[in-house]
């Protein structure tokens, strides 16, 4: 299947720029939204993502005035990154628009012949050096399939804001109401205290000198690659829930116990010295954890990463109890005190004056560390542009290793698919432990 993906033909047919569609007198259009702290230390990058509908789906041109009408209460997808005098950086609400990109296809595309591979880059606009915020592709094949490549800029918007972004696109393209609205006002929630109580290290964690040197690692981040889906079914997370809560006081999620077992076996896989430290860093959304709680309908980014460690020593010959402790213990520490203390952290003197956001995805996912992000739980799955939801959603093909996404059942069996980019020497291995429970 990975090369009948390879073999994909895909032709640009259009390229345009799509900008809001406003109901009445458009808004100021050189208004600049300063970023807030969550905004400023997350991954300046794109995020591709791909979907497949099956025929009969919308005309590009309903699915396009759709994109306009939820870009009306989503500028800043239309706008531009920029400083301000004092070189912070700003969304610049410009409404310059976003890409939108037809394109067409002589193959015909089976249900389940998208695989992860490089291909998939065929199918989304390519990011390197561009402006626009957010992209979109629709490519038709021959069969009548639909598929949607989509990017968005991680400074603009999370996984969850962008997953209702997402589903708000498709409700505008039915011409149902936007409902909820996004709520706007990034930095009002996140106020820092007075006096401040910084009561964690964040040097050196969310924050490292701006001077520090900027140059790549000796890292092979592409040639030996690959991305390998793995469907774990409810009955074996079911199993693996009950292996890691065995005898505990208290029983373990689902996700913690599947973030112990493949943090193990990502690193047998690799081979790694028993005295190696490995940290899973897993991205944790803030919404609920802060108190009050900020809503869900806030728009922009909200997310910390949880840093647990071990020993690959520990991760191979302690049972997966002891492992799912430490990965629920890392993650408990994200609460409101710790994103209070960056929040009051960040607004200090020796934030604005020499250091800057440390996160690098290199660094949080390159052997012996490998990075967690769960969109289990946001309405993916959920876009409609009015002939039934997709039959596939799945990221793009992400070439650095140790990166991991997990993807949700569209049935909601309580499946999970989980991609992760592994070099292939090591895929072999992964294969033949990630579905042993002994």
């Amino acid at each position: 299947m990975a090369e009948q993906t390879e073999a994909l033909k895909v032709r640009v047919e259009s390229s345009k720029l799509v900008k809001p569609l406003y109901q009445g007198e458009p808004p100021c259009a050189d208004l600049c939204i300063p970023l807030s702290v969550f905004d400023k230390i997350t991954y300046n990058l794109h995020v591709e993502l791909i979907y497949a509908f099956r025929p009969p789906t919308p005309s590009n041109s309903d699915i396009e005035k759709g994109l306009a009408t939820a870009l009306s209460e989503y500028r800043e997808w239309a706008g531009r990154l920029r400083e301000d005098t004092r070189g912070e950086p700003v969304i610049l609400l410009n409404d310059a628009g976003v890409r939108f990109v037809e394109a067409t296809s002589d193959d015909v595309l089976g249900r389940n012949v998208l695989e992860p591979s490089r291909a998939l880059h065929r199918l989304h606009p390519l990011v390197n050096g561009v402006e626009e915020l957010l992209q979109v592709q629709l490519t038709r094949f021959a069969c009548g399939t639909l598929v949607v490549g989509f990017t968005s800029h991680h400074m603009v918007a999370d996984g969850h804001s962008m997953s209702r972004f997402i589903v708000a696109w498709g409700l505008a393209t039915r011409g149902l109401p936007m409902d909820p609205l996004p709520l706007h006002g990034r930095g009002a929630f996140f106020i820092p205290r007075n006096p401040p109580r910084v009561e964690f290290e964040h040097r050196g964690v969310e924050f490292t000198a701006k001077n520090a040197s900027d140059t790549e690692e000796d890292v092979p981040l592409t040639a030996d690659l690959v991305v390998h889906k793995a469907h774990f079914s409810r009955e074996f997370l079911e199993s693996l829930k009950a292996k890691a809560s065995l005898g505990a006081d208290r029983r373990y999620t689902t996700f913690e116990s599947l973030m112990a077992h493949l943090w193990r076996v990502v690193n047998v896989a690799r081979g790694l010295d028993e005295h190696i430290t490995s940290t899973v860093h897993i991205s944790v959304n803030g919404r609920a954890r802060l108190r009050p709680p900020v809503p869900d309908e806030y728009f922009g980014n909200l997310v910390l990463w949880a840093c647990p460690r071990a020993k690959v020593g520990e991760l191979v010959n302690r049972p997966l109890q002891s492992i799912a402790e430490v990965v629920r213990e890392g993650i408990a520490k994200m609460d409101d005190r710790y994103f209070r203390s960056l929040i009051d952290f960040a607004s200090s003197k020796e934030v604005k004056e020499g250091l800057k956001g440390t996160i690098e995805a290199k660094e949080a996912a390159f052997s012996p560390n490998f990075e967690v992000n769960s969109w289990v739980r946001f309405p993916f799955w959920d876009l409609d542009f009015g002939s039934g939801k997709p039959f596939l959603f799945m990221p793009s093909f992400y070439a650095l290793e140790g990166m991991m996404f997990l993807v949700g059942s569209p049935t909601g069996d309580g499946s999970i698919d989980v991609y992760v980019t592994l070099f292939s020497h090591n895929l072999d291995s992964f294969k033949q432990l990630c579905y042993l429970l002994d």
